[in-house]
């Protein structure tokens, strides 16, 4: 009885022991749960869930972000949102804005953010209007009705007017809504479409006598989809700022190269998304970010984004120049692993 009575007399006493030990240590170091090591940033969108953002939702999905030690919250956007400003403001802590024109005109409003990478390396939207329209150029611009987003496309619009000798108030220029029907029911001659969503929408509509004029045509390139964040960020949280540029471009590079998965991601994000049009999208989507002869995903080409703003400034939709220096950072992009911007 007694060799019992001791046995758990030395038991209680190493439980005691280890109890107080536990409690001592808990104090000395805190126990953190693996979501309080976690920085907690989000990125605002332009739209919806759709393959235009599939990078984001697959690093999320596949924990890219949270392998680089980040917990991003994804916010929607819409036709409301101005991601440049919610970025600037602090209220997100980075964003996919519109191209570099939005970049450079963000600036010279005097608005602190400043771009990391461009998504789309090839100029993603067109100006459609019919076959039997008589408008095969900007030059035939003059006196039509001309819709357009408010988003920053207007302003390579401007631009490529003034390639030909037009300007605006030699057109009707007309916000553009969600919706093509406008342009479907012909109450403006011509509408403004992206290859990788509208033009789709309109083809699956039957609506296929069309014809497309690209601001390339007249040399008025633009880098679209700009992730972004803003100045302070990058000069207090430098290397959060790396860690979620790598992680993005490693969840594009992942999304490119496994589809059906991407597509099964997107899905789940908003059940509402009809895949086959995703798909299309998708597809689109890959051959506007990694064009041939492309140094790789989110490059950034800066003489472009200079002749961009020279246009800009000539043109009127710019007062000023701004330093394209402090406007797209490329250090950060740069110093991303060379496989997270190569497609095999």
């Amino acid at each position: 009885m007694q060799t019992i009575r001791s046995l758990l007399s030395t038991t209680a006493r190493r439980c005691l022991a280890g109890l107080l030990c536990s409690t001592l240590l808990s104090t000395a170091f805190p126990l953190t749960t693996q979501a309080a090591e976690l920085d907690k940033v989000s990125v605002r969108l332009k739209w919806l869930a759709q393959a235009q953002f599939a990078g984001f939702y697959v690093a999320k999905a596949k924990g890219f972000y949270q392998d680089n030690q980040l917990d991003v919250t994804i916010n929607p956007g819409g036709p409301n949102i101005n991601v440049e400003t919610l970025v600037a403001s602090g209220a997100d802590t980075f964003g996919l804005a519109g191209g570099m024109e939005s970049v450079l005109t963000a600036r010279e409003k005097g608005l602190p953010v400043v771009a990391l990478a461009m998504s789309q390396q090839r100029t993603p939207f067109v100006f459609v209007t019919y076959a039997d329209s008589g408008i095969n150029s900007f030059n035939d611009f003059k006196g039509k009705k001309v819709s357009v987003w408010f988003t920053g496309v207007q302003y390579p619009l401007l631009a490529a007017l003034g390639q030909v000798g037009l300007s605006k108030d030699d057109i009707t220029l007309i916000p553009q809504s969600v919706s093509l029907n406008p342009f479907i029911d012909r109450q403006v001659d011509v509408a403004t479409v992206t290859l990788y969503n509208e033009y789709n929408t309109l083809k699956e509509k039957g609506v296929t006598n069309l014809k497309l004029i690209s601001t390339d045509d007249v040399g008025v390139t633009t880098q679209q989809d700009a992730l972004i964040t803003a100045k302070d960020q990058i000069e207090q949280h430098p290397q959060r700022v790396q860690r979620f540029v790598n992680a993005t471009l490693q969840g594009w590079q992942y999304a490119l190269t496994h589809r059906a998965e991407t597509l099964d991601i997107l899905m789940k994000a908003n059940p509402s998304l009809n895949r086959p049009h995703q798909q299309a999208m998708l597809d689109a989507v890959a051959t506007l970010m990694y064009p041939q002869g492309s140094p790789g995903l989110g490059n950034v080409n800066l003489p472009q984004a200079e002749k961009m703003m020279n246009l800009l400034v000539k043109y009127g939709a710019l007062k000023q120049p701004v330093d394209i220096q402090q406007t797209f950072d490329l250090s950060f992009w740069q110093k991303v692993p060379a496989e997270y911007k190569t497609l095999k």
